[in-house]
């Protein structure tokens, strides 16, 4: 009687599940495995697909478009994503401690991250027009005359990254749960002993919110490789191949030259530089993150 009961709810767990199995069998599975075979042929969506081995990665590593790309989000990626960290980190301290309205501020702060990405991407193209945008109006005030900034392939990539300070409240949000998730004991006892604030910040705060700290470089390691928004409607890639960021390149291969083949090695070489990228992070953070109890992972 008890084995007929558990094969009933059994039956029923199914039942109540499947429609997210059958969601992610055909939608998310296949595709991907869809794509790994693509991989390997010559695909243009028009015709059937035509086997050719490794002829598009061996393509992909001799094409200066690709070493291009590959250049920029690198670019992209070490300078955005240590500022996003920094920044994130500094209006979480800032904002941890008790000053009028930090409810307000807290909210104004992670309030355009909530903003979808071309509708922000619309809103700095404006603020980067060189004749009647925002920022080279501030700048006037200083006497400095701006640049085209989105114009110029000096320029076009840091207008970028500048662009994604103003979604740090995001990173901001995550680090003041971790702040609030320090002992207030063990700050006590370090005033007690006299240590200053950057030491207790040294020694405490940042051992303490190093797991947040992990996070936040792998989930922004990640959206780093990933950016498309901004290039696609800002600067279609940008003067000079300035802004020619990784998707890009991949959105430009599948879509307007419907070489999905091609784009699908992109799309697995993508993935697996993530994934070696973050089994690297967590290896080394193995010396320097701290979990609670005082173990490491």
């Amino acid at each position: 009687m008890i084995n007929r009961e558990n094969r009933r709810q059994t039956f029923y767990m199914y039942l109540f599940i499947s429609p997210w199995i059958i969601g992610f069998l055909v939608f998310a599975l296949y595709p991907i495995l869809s794509s790994l075979y693509f991989s390997f042929t010559d695909y243009d969506i028009i015709h059937p697909p035509k086997f050719v081995g490794l002829a598009n990665y061996t393509e992909m590593f001799h094409n200066d478009l690709f070493w291009k790309s590959v250049v920029v989000t690198l670019r992209y990626t070490f300078i955005g994503v240590p500022i996003q960290l920094v920044l994130g980190l500094g209006f979480a301290l800032l904002l941890h401690q008790t000053i009028p309205l930090r409810g307000f501020f807290r909210t104004a702060m992670y309030f355009p991250s909530m903003v979808s990405g071309v509708a922000m991407s619309l809103l700095w193209y404006w603020i980067f027009n060189p004749q009647i945008g925002l920022f080279n109006y501030i700048l006037s005030w200083f006497g400095i005359h701006g640049p085209a900034w989105l114009m110029n392939p000096d320029t076009a990539l840091y207008a970028l990254i500048i662009m994604t300070f103003w979604t740090a409240g995001s990173g901001m949000i995550l680090f003041l749960a971790g702040l609030q998730g320090v002992p207030a004991s063990l700050i006590e006892a370090a005033n007690l002993d006299g240590a200053g604030r950057f030491r207790i910040f040294l020694n405490i705060t940042l051992p303490m919110i190093s797991p947040v700290l992990l996070f936040q470089l792998i989930m922004g390691l990640i959206d780093s490789f990933q950016v498309f928004t901004q290039a696609f409607v800002m600067t279609q890639g940008g003067p000079n191949y300035s802004t020619w960021f990784y998707v890009y390149n991949l959105y430009t291969s599948a879509f307007k030259e419907y070489r999905a083949g091609y784009s699908s090695a992109l799309a697995w070489v993508l993935l697996i530089v993530v994934m070696l990228c973050t089994a690297l992070i967590m290896k080394l953070s193995n010396r320097y993150v701290h979990y609670e109890g005082g173990g490491r992972k």
